[in-house]
């Protein structure tokens, strides 16, 4: 653990002094990036201190090591050497100095894109998950579904947009609908598949007891797919995200993939690279949130 430190301590210490004394050929606002790098290593530093799990210190530690050295390997090929043209590929200072600036106009962005994801992915949670629970404890209904789920579910939701402009009565109405798309088929499927898969004597067991059909779903289905559920909601968001970048750079005036795309049509490469990390920065949050809220709901199991 201590040598692992060490280790990590001198490269990030080479890193800053590779960064700050190497001279630039172009020019790089390389105190930008030195400044976001020393950010995250007190941020690590702390973990490494109030932290007691020297497991989670060494994955941050590596995480950071290995956002480091692609950083270093960008600012080398950029800033320092200028292997890459720089038209197509900014500096990471100069990323990061416009990221810093555009922070109004992308949270703008996210609010846009919000509205279309909770839209659509939560009207996909309360459709799919209460559909699978029923057709899953009703074997008629299930044999009747699941040749639809296996046709239906794989077909791409990209290929209804043109259909889905053309019949809504908004842009925003037809991406809600195929973000829906997107995320019902993996959460159905899952929660279908979750139920099937309760074990027969809890079943029978819990008939026994002449529970209703109402008592039988709340109480022993659903806790026991539980975990399926779970399963295909993190699909299913996964889905969304796709899905909604793609709609809002087809026909959109606004969110994340907007942005991405309206840059990119004058050739503002620098926000391109900004929009395409601050997605990636709002996806890793809310899959992280995500993952917190499933272990939450699933403690009882033991890992």
């Amino acid at each position: 653990m201590k040598k692992f430190l060490r280790l990590a301590d001198f490269i990030f210490i080479v890193f800053l002094i590779l960064v700050l004394v190497l001279p630039s050929v172009v020019k790089a606002h390389s105190a930008y990036l030195a400044g976001l790098i020393s950010i995250t290593w007190v941020i690590f530093i702390g973990a490494r201190i109030y932290n007691k799990s020297s497991e989670k210190v060494i994955v941050l530690g590596d995480a950071l090591l290995v956002v480091y050295i692609f950083l270093l390997l960008w600012e080398l090929a950029t800033s320092k050497f200028a292997w890459l043209d720089k038209f197509l590929y900014p500096t990471p200072g100069v990323v990061i100095k416009m990221f810093i600036e555009d922070m109004p106009f992308l949270l703008k962005g996210l609010l846009s894109s919000s509205g279309l994801l909770a839209g659509g992915f939560g009207l996909a949670l309360i459709t799919a998950i209460p559909m699978g629970l029923y057709f899953g404890y009703k074997k008629r209904l299930k044999l009747a579904a699941k040749p639809f789920a296996k046709i239906l579910g794989p077909i791409p939701p990209i290929v209804y947009i043109p259909y889905a402009i053309a019949v809504l009565p908004t842009f925003r109405a037809a991406s809600i609908f195929i973000i829906f798309l997107g995320a019902f088929w993996p959460i159905f499927i899952n929660t279908l598949n979750g139920v099937s898969d309760i074990d027969k004597k809890i079943m029978d067991s819990a008939r026994m007891l002449n529970l209703n059909d109402r008592q039988m779903l709340l109480n022993v289905i659903l806790p026991g797919s539980i975990s399926a559920i779970m399963s295909g909601a993190t699909i299913g968001l996964s889905f969304s995200f796709i899905l909604l970048t793609s709609a809002e750079m087809i026909g959109a005036t606004s969110g994340m993939g907007w942005h991405v795309k309206y840059f990119s049509d004058f050739a503002d490469y620098p926000r391109v690279i900004v929009g395409i990390l601050f997605i990636g920065i709002i996806v890793t949050i809310i899959t992280f949130f995500f993952d917190k809220l499933e272990k939450y709901l699933l403690r009882w199991r033991k890992t």
